[in-house]
């Protein structure tokens, strides 16, 4: 692959045979941006799991201290609306909004969360919201009776994290114009959950690599 001389100059930073510890992982990765915006900050784990067994998945959400630096654009799909607009939905609504969805093919959100009542009708969408990665769970939090704290949270910077089908997992936890104590502070509460989160099933060495980027930036492994 071919890169540009921005990346080559930063990637020169960049000692590929040392593992940096959070802080120096973190200001490097400053100095390694190769954009002139507010690049995203990510995190990279390649983990000791099979993600074809059932009991290695690993999957969660959590809300970062000071969010990503992404707002999310929020639709409710509730008998709460009041409740879900005043908590900072961007959308609410009941199966009018499904409607739309269907009719008007509206996807101008970012994650729909509901109330357990209405999950009935959204499952009748599943085709099309499933593969967008928009279909409401308990288990990421976007499936709550109190809809109001569902939607604070998203607003507040709550991100999920998943193992892929290659057992790696990327999240986005900051932007280059964050404090660095604050990308300090999101990162370690990502390895804090994500350690949590670790299977039973597996033995030994559960995160094999750790790495930090930019978007567009060369990859710095740091210690977990």
């Amino acid at each position: 692959m071919k890169r540009s001389k921005k990346y080559v100059a930063a990637s020169q930073l960049v000692d590929k045979n040392k593992v940096y510890s959070v802080q120096e992982a973190i200001d490097l990765v400053k100095q390694t941006s190769t954009v002139k915006f507010d690049a995203t900050i990510d995190v990279s784990f390649r983990l000791n799991v099979d993600p074809k067994k059932a009991d290695q998945q690993v999957r969660g959400t959590l809300v970062l201290p000071h969010g990503n630096g992404k707002t999310k654009v929020v639709l409710a799909i509730t008998d709460k609306t009041e409740e879900a607009l005043a908590a900072g939905a961007d959308f609410a609504g009941g199966k009018e909004m499904l409607e739309k969805i269907q009719k008007e093919n509206w996807f101008a959100y970012d994650v729909i969360v509901a109330t357990p009542n209405m999950m009935g009708e959204i499952g009748k969408l599943g085709r099309v919201l499933g593969p967008k990665g928009l279909m409401p769970n308990p288990k990421t939090g976007t499936v709550s009776p109190d809809i109001a704290k569902a939607v604070k949270e998203i607003k507040a910077g709550k991100v999920e994290y998943r193992v892929d089908k290659e057992a790696n997992m990327h999240v986005s936890i900051a932007r280059c114009s964050f404090d660095t104590e604050k990308v300090v502070e999101n990162l370690n509460a990502l390895v804090e959950a994500v350690v949590k989160a670790r299977p039973a099933a597996v033995k030994g060495t559960y995160i094999k690599t750790a790495v930090i980027h930019t978007t567009m930036g060369p990859s710095i492994k740091f210690a977990i």
